[in-house]
């Protein structure tokens, strides 16, 4: 067992070849995947992957990335969240490389999603990008730890995962982590408690060794896995094992 906590199926290049691509899950032992919402516009897309299929699950959220899209409501984000399939509220968080400028209205989105997450009880998904100490701070002052959740592609350093970590979070790992130049998220990867790690591949970006520079898929997350167990010193079958494990605790559900 092995699974993808973070993949964007709905997305082109995923979606369009969706039959290939769920059958080369099945091949390399990838068995459940996390679907992420991007937005509300396009959650439907997303909930009816996960409704379709006994082995995907879905979120819901807005992207820090996304501007002039619907803003949801803490009330809205908790009833979309409501259904059985949706095991998390996000992808949120903050990002500071994309974009510049006044960026309180993310701040602010990601404080709702933090909120509806509370109310409804269910962790999050934290996208954070040149932005670590706003988005822990923002964590803290919202009082996430008391659902805890993902940091996903984490690519922070060991202090900020570390914070994180105290405040009830997983680390998440993407293909990033194969990557040669990648040292301080391997560092991460060596200090992060076996018990709160997991694996992802954020597909269709950011395709692993050996496969760097193609579209990415959920198939691929055994690479990242590999690498986790080689940084660990232990073997795959324990990455797979105490992976897998962390995602069905830290989401209530039973696979």
């Amino acid at each position: 067992m092995l699974v993808d906590s973070h993949c964007h199926l709905d997305f082109p290049g995923l979606f369009d070849n969706l039959p290939a691509i769920l059958e080369n899950m099945k091949e390399h032992g990838v068995t459940h995947a996390l679907c992420i919402g991007v937005d509300i516009e396009n959650f439907p897309a997303v909930l009816a992957l996960a409704e379709a299929y006994s082995n995907l699950y879905a979120t819901v959220g807005v992207h820090p990335d996304y501007e002039n899209v619907h803003e949801p409501t803490v009330d809205e984000l908790a009833e979309l969240a409501a259904h059985p399939k949706v095991l998390a509220i996000g992808e949120t968080g903050l990002d500071y490389y994309r974009l510049k400028g006044d960026l309180e209205w993310q701040r602010q989105r990601f404080r709702t999603h933090i909120r509806a997450a509370r109310k409804i009880g269910k962790p999050l998904v934290v996208h954070t990008r040149e932005s670590a100490d706003d988005t822990l701070r923002i964590m803290a002052e919202e009082r996430a730890y008391e659902v805890g959740g993902i940091m996903h592609c984490f690519t922070e350093n060991a202090q900020a995962a570390q914070r994180a970590l105290d405040m009830n979070f997983h680390i998440s790992f993407s293909g990033i982590v194969t990557f040669k130049s990648a040292e301080q998220v391997k560092e991460v990867a060596r200090m992060t408690p076996l018990n709160r790690i997991l694996v992802e591949t954020d597909a269709p970006y950011l395709a692993p060794v050996p496969y760097r520079g193609k579209t990415n898929q959920p198939a691929y997350v055994t690479h990242v896995a590999e690498k986790i167990a080689e940084i660990k010193k232990l073997s795959l079958e324990e990455i797979k094992e105490e992976t897998s494990r962390n995602f069905f605790k830290l989401m209530k559900v039973v696979p």
